[in-house]
């Protein structure tokens, strides 16, 4: 093996680690929080976030193996804007770590006035949609990348096919629903606090790499004309 193939590989196994790690942090953070694993619909948020998580790599894997390695290597990644090394961990790593906490403190102390099961089971359709849009964005864009730049090095090319027909982020359209209807979920409205800043992040995200994407990538201008929204349709 060269020492470049040796690196990649080193990259790639670094990466899984730290997904892996990240997946079942999230879900512990959720559970040590609430102090309680009698949770049916924490649990239900657990299986949604890792058949999604783990489904899409696997999906991707299969169809466009570049892309995971791409994303395996965001933390050098050339080209990389400065504006997005802070956004990315937000959006990434901050802002949902600052959600499941709130939303397990939520639950063990009661802040919250108690949601009607039914509108739980609707959020929760809206966290598995919404997931579900992020991983059709995730299949069908080869430059599915984990920061914000121009992926010259790989041949950048615009994508105009499946839910990017709709709009022109709809991965972070799903990140924005999943985010909001979270606490609807999991009946702890506590949680509203960090995910409307998440909800900030990802629109200044979106906003600053469609920027971004109109200056520097060839062909967006005229994929913008015609897919004029950038994260929801009709409004924005």
């Amino acid at each position: 093996m060269s020492p470049d193939s040796q690196l990649q590989a080193s990259t790639f196994i670094r990466a899984l680690i730290a997904l892996v790690a990240y997946l079942f942090l999230v879900p512990a953070l959720l559970f040590i929080s609430a102090g309680t694993l009698e949770w049916p619909m924490a649990w239900l948020y657990a299986a949604l976030l890792l058949a999604s998580t783990i489904g899409s790599r696997l999906i991707v894997l299969k169809r466009n193996p570049d892309t995971l390695r791409e994303r395996a290597r965001f933390t050098e990644s050339e080209g990389t804007k400065s504006w997005d090394r802070l956004l990315v961990g937000i959006v990434g790593i901050y802002g949902p770590m600052a959600m499941t906490i709130v939303a397990g403190l939520d639950h063990r102390f009661g802040w919250s006035e108690t949601i009607a099961a039914p509108w739980q089971y609707v959020a929760a359709m809206g966290v598995a949609g919404a997931y579900g849009l992020a991983v059709w964005a995730m299949v069908v864009n080869p430059y599915f990348s984990a920061v914000a730049r121009i992926q010259e090095d790989r041949g950048q090319e615009v994508v105009t096919s499946g839910p990017y027909r709709l709009v022109r982020h709809p991965s972070y359209a799903g990140a924005l629903v999943a985010s909001l209807a979270f606490p609807f979920m999991l009946d702890a409205l506590w949680a509203l606090i960090p995910a409307v800043g998440m909800a900030v992040a990802l629109i200044v995200r979106t906003r600053l790499e469609d920027r971004m994407l109109l200056e520097e990538l060839a062909g967006y201008e005229e994929y913008a004309e015609d897919t004029r929204h950038r994260l929801i349709p009709g409004l924005w």
